[in-house]
């Protein structure tokens, strides 16, 4: 079993898929070249940043990161280059930037793909040159810095659309690293989920052993996982939370699923009013008690899926049912759903 050698675990794996990335990553760390991450969302590319960061020759250097996309366009240079006392409104002296701090180490740009063409040139200087100029001075500052980027863009077609320096591309892409999604990783799943449920349990000051009923097992086993392992820390961590207990009986994806939807009340106020009507009409009510029941249950089963725009498993939490027991329902009236 691979694990990251931080404090933080989230990076561990079992899955073949998992293991041959870690073997890629540990094959590239010791070569002194810039290496680009891409990976969905959450699947753990500042961990797998410093992995290589440790697995080097720097080990014992700074390892230093910038989030591009948190930095307005206007601010970016300053962050990576510094600046000299006086080089804007504001600049009351000198300041190192995130190159300078990175020096004999590492440096981790995420999301390269939002730097502005013009810091995309400096950055190719120093990668070309090993200097740069601070905001506002002419005097060059020289460094030796190990460059690992990662992103979530598709750089190429960017750079196919003149968003991105072609030659900056070329020079940070010695080796391309691709992360590997959480439902691509089998196994793993339950390896995290059990890995943060155990520690949820511990922060909660719970003496229980962690268990999952095979419904929710099932659940997690089958989710997309847009999020990756994030999503999957979040997941886990609120059910251990909401239970109280080591036991989890039910996994709740979405968060945001109100609770006070009006979908049931909504469908008796309904289904009571049409039957009052049709009493009132005169309308046929010979199907008996069973078949008005079913008809209820496909009039529920309809609008959940209207309302949730068809996801089966937002469905299901309106309906105060589990993904398994609303796709049985849906199993039994699919054939009678179109027809009314």
């Amino acid at each position: 079993m691979a694990a990251a050698s931080s404090d933080r675990q989230e990076a561990l794996g079992q899955s073949e898929i998992f293991l041959d990335f870690q073997d890629r990553l540990s094959k590239v760390a010791p070569v002194d070249r810039p290496v680009l991450l891409l990976g969905e969302r959450g699947t753990g590319k500042e961990l797998a940043a410093r992995r290589l960061h440790f697995l080097s020759n720097r080990w014992e250097g700074p390892f230093v990161t910038l989030n591009c996309a948190t930095l307005a366009p206007t601010l970016i240079e300053s962050e990576l280059f510094g600046h000299e006392r006086g080089a804007y409104t504001g600049a009351e002296g000198r300041r190192i930037g995130r190159f300078e701090a990175a020096n004999g180490g590492t440096l981790f740009l995420d999301e390269i793909g939002t730097i502005p063409m013009q810091a995309q040139e400096k950055i190719l200087r120093v990668v070309e040159y090993y200097f740069f100029e601070r905001v506002g001075s002419s005097a060059q500052v020289e460094v030796d810095v190990r460059i690992i980027c990662a992103t979530n863009a598709d750089l190429p077609a960017l750079a196919a659309r003149g968003k991105f320096k072609q030659d900056l591309l070329d020079r940070l892409s010695f080796e391309v690293l691709f992360l590997p999604p959480l439902r691509r990783r089998g196994e793993d799943i339950m390896l995290l989920a059990r890995h943060f449920g155990s520690r949820m349990l511990y922060e909660l000051g719970i003496d229980e052993v962690l268990r999952f009923s095979g419904e929710a097992k099932r659940s997690l086993e089958s989710h997309r996982w847009e999020g990756n392992v994030r999503e999957l820390k979040n997941v886990i961590e609120r059910a251990v939370y909401r239970s109280g207990s080591g036991r989890i009986d039910r996994i709740e994806f979405d968060p945001f699923v109100s609770p006070f939807a009006e979908l049931p009340d909504q469908q008796e106020q309904k289904v009571g009013s049409d039957t009052e009507k049709q009493s009132q009409r005169g309308e046929d009510l010979s199907g008996g008690f069973r078949e008005l029941v079913a008809a209820y249950e496909r009039q529920l089963l309809r609008q959940a899926l209207e309302t949730s725009r068809y996801n089966q498993k937002k469905s299901a939490a309106l309906l105060g049912l589990t993904y398994d027991q609303f796709r049985g329902v849906l199993r039994k009236y699919r054939d009678r759903l179109d027809a009314g």
